[in-house]
């Protein structure tokens, strides 16, 4: 586990050998790369999901669940029907209503909802330069979405399956943007590294990377800004403060 602490506060603990100086800060707010572009955030006591698919464990009922398209390695209904429960909120693009079933609710660029304290908004994901054949690309734009997701007040971007589009640069106040950067058909690791630095987060994580090196996005990233670049393992959570 990844933590971060800031404006921790020092205070001393009374103990029976001696006084010992502790550094404490709350933590209310984490994100859990579960694998692919799959991930758990934790905001006061709730689950949010996103993206679940068939690898990474995801065991923890889900208060919301977000799904960025319907490609298998992004919507698996079998994973989502693991963590559901009643009450749980799910946000996906209208091609997966069928696929998921019962009450799915859906947001098109630029909508927005509230959930519980948490603030959802839909915005652009597509393809401009990825085809699986002349004219066809891989994500049309209007066939998936990113999410922006308040809470607490910090912003975290999931991009989805994209590439590095004109509408990331109008992005402002991201506090964690996971970015995918595994090429073919998303981003590369050096053109998620250009869209981190136009977005500039506090914290980047790269994300849908298949068997590429991100050593390679780090440096592009950490060579041009001063965004921190956070490569999680599977499973790794990392702790926003």
């Amino acid at each position: 586990m990844v933590v971060e602490c800031g404006n921790s506060e020092s205070f001393k603990i009374n103990t029976s050998i001696e006084y010992r100086e502790r550094k404490v800060c709350e933590v209310t707010l984490s994100i859990k790369w579960l694998a692919h572009a799959s991930f758990q955030i934790k905001t006061e006591g709730r689950i949010i999901y996103v993206d679940l698919e068939k690898y990474g464990e995801a065991s923890e009922k889900a208060d919301l669940i977000l799904v960025t398209h319907s490609h298998t390695d992004h919507c698996d209904p079998s994973k989502i029907k693991k963590v559901r429960k009643p009450g749980t909120v799910i946000i996906a693009p209208e091609d997966c209503v069928s696929k998921i079933g019962g009450n799915v609710k859906t947001l098109k660029p630029g909508e927005e909802t509230t959930i519980a304290n948490i603030r959802v908004k839909a915005v652009e994901a597509y393809n401009y330069k990825r085809f699986r054949s002349p004219g066809n690309p891989y994500h049309p734009k209007g066939y998936g979405v990113g999410y922006l997701i308040t809470a607490e007040g910090k912003t975290i971007y999931h991009a989805g399956d994209t590439d590095f589009i004109p509408e990331m640069r109008q992005l402002r106040l991201v506090d964690v943007a996971l970015l995918p950067s595994g090429g073919t058909y998303t981003m590369d690791n050096l053109e998620a590294a250009e869209a981190a630095i136009a977005i500039n987060p506090k914290i980047v994580m790269p994300m849908h990377r298949w068997d590429t090196d991100p050593e390679e996005f780090r440096k592009k990233v950490e060579a041009k800004s001063n965004i921190k670049v956070v490569m999680l393992q599977e499973g790794e959570e990392y702790q926003v403060v």
